[in-house]
Parts: C-alpha cells; structure tokens; sequence
C-alpha cells in the first residue's frame, strides 16, 4: 500500500489567536480547511499524527482529534487505515458519454496505468451469454484489471468479450485502453446501455484500491454494441467515490 510522505506544514498555518472568543479547534480547522481549498496542502499530503500535531502546537490531543472529524466531516480530510490522514483529492468527474476511462483521463490531465489481475479463457456463464448474445458455454475472454491515474488506484474493471477477441494481449491492455484495443480490430462501439449503483467494497477490493475495509464503492455495469447492434463487451467496474463521480445531463421528457 503506497504511504505519502507527512506534509511540510509552514508554521504560519497554526498560528491562533488564544484571545479570540472562537473555539481554538474551529480556529485551527479554519485555517487547515484554508490551506487546503488554497492548495498549500496539496491532494494526496500526509497529516502528521495526533500525538505529533498536539506536541507541536502545545494543544490536547482531544482538541487536535476535534480538528480532524471536522475537516473529514466536511470532504477535505480522509482516514486510511494503515496510512494516516490525508488531504482528499478532488474527484475525477466522468460525463456519461460513450468514451474510454483511459481517454477521459488523459483529457483531464492525468496519467492512466493498468494493472492486470487477470487474462483468462473461459465457457459464458448464462449472464455473460445474455448480454453478449451467445451460447451458454461458449469461449469468452475474461480480464479483470486495476486502472491507476497517476500511479493513485482509481477503478476495478471486470469485462467479457466474444472469443473472437482472444488475441488481446496483456501488453495490448496494459498500453492503451479496451476500447482502443477495439478499435484496432475494426470495432467501433456505438451505443451502450450502463447502470450505476452502490456497495460496500469486499476485503480484497479494499486491498486493491487502498481504502478502508468495507468502504463504499460506486459501481457500474455496462453492455456495448457496435455499429451492427451486436455486443462487443459486457462488464462492471468498481470505483472509488472519493476520487470519482458520475455526471449526468437530465433532460424532461
């Protein structure tokens, strides 16, 4: 599990007013909550424990735990067993267009990376032959991979695809994305029909995207069609709602 170095915290952040009517925990957590929203605390940075923080600043260690809740209470600080405090990215915000999460993240300035879990040949199960529209047993290439963005763990992605697809290679997954490795085999996907929902992350999915045991997931599963209607793959992907968001554009009928 990557561990971030404890921020360099200036002085200046801590600096109280001991006079002030204000509580000194909603003074500190204001000038904390400051440094953030300006970026002197930048995302990802490591708080330096309750111990250290309250021997540093000559305030309880009830005070500085106070701190703390406040500012994770509102979004801008994080828990992570095994890790410490840290400062909350802002999350990537995908609209629900029909593009790649490799190309969404290069848009936005990223760096994407895949991990592959796994590259296996397997008989459909009847969901997987329902939603690719093939016979019960029939070969299907399963991949299960972790995609990075900017070496952060961000998604858990398990897709199904026709046999016919079959000579996708580990390094074809690890270079460029599904779609684009798709794309290359003269597949273009057209329409996709895709539900998002909401679950607790299982032990092994903690592990994998660095969060708490059991933390909630966003998920979402997801069946693409090419040009001819016929299904190109079928999956459901795992994300951390901390670092991603769906966006959705409403019109009323």
């Amino acid at each position: 599990m990557h561990r971030p170095a404890i921020a360099d915290l200036p002085d200046s952040i801590f600096e109280i007013d001991r006079a002030s009517s204000v509580p000194i925990y909603r003074e500190l957590a204001s000038r904390l909550a400051d440094a953030i929203t300006s970026g002197k605390l930048p995302p990802g940075a490591r708080l330096e424990n309750e111990t250290s923080l309250s021997e540093r600043l000559g305030i309880s260690r009830p005070t500085i735990r106070r701190v703390i809740e406040e500012l994770v209470g509102m979004g801008l600080l994080v828990r992570r067993q095994g890790i410490g405090t840290v400062v909350v990215p802002p999350a990537l915000s995908r609209k629900m267009e029909l593009v790649s999460l490799w190309d969404d993240l290069l848009k936005m300035g990223q760096n994407p990376s895949t991990k592959l879990l796994k590259r296996e040949i397997i008989p459909a199960d009847a969901h997987v032959a329902a939603e690719l529209g093939i016979t019960l047993g029939e070969d299907v290439l399963h991949l299960r991979r972790l995609r990075l963005a900017n070496g952060v763990p961000l998604v858990i992605m398990e897709n199904f695809l026709p046999g016919q697809y079959a000579d996708i290679s580990a390094e074809d997954l690890t270079s460029r994305g599904l779609y684009q490795n798709l794309g290359r085999r003269g597949v273009t996907i057209q329409v996709a029909h895709q539900s998002v929902t909401a679950r607790l992350a299982t032990s092994a999915e903690s592990d994998l995207l660095d969060l708490p045991s059991h933390a909630a997931l966003l998920t979402s599963k997801r069946t693409a069609y090419d040009a001819l209607g016929k299904a190109s793959e079928t999956g459901n992907h795992c994300y951390r709602p901390d670092l991603y968001a769906f966006e959705f554009t409403l019109v009323r009928g």
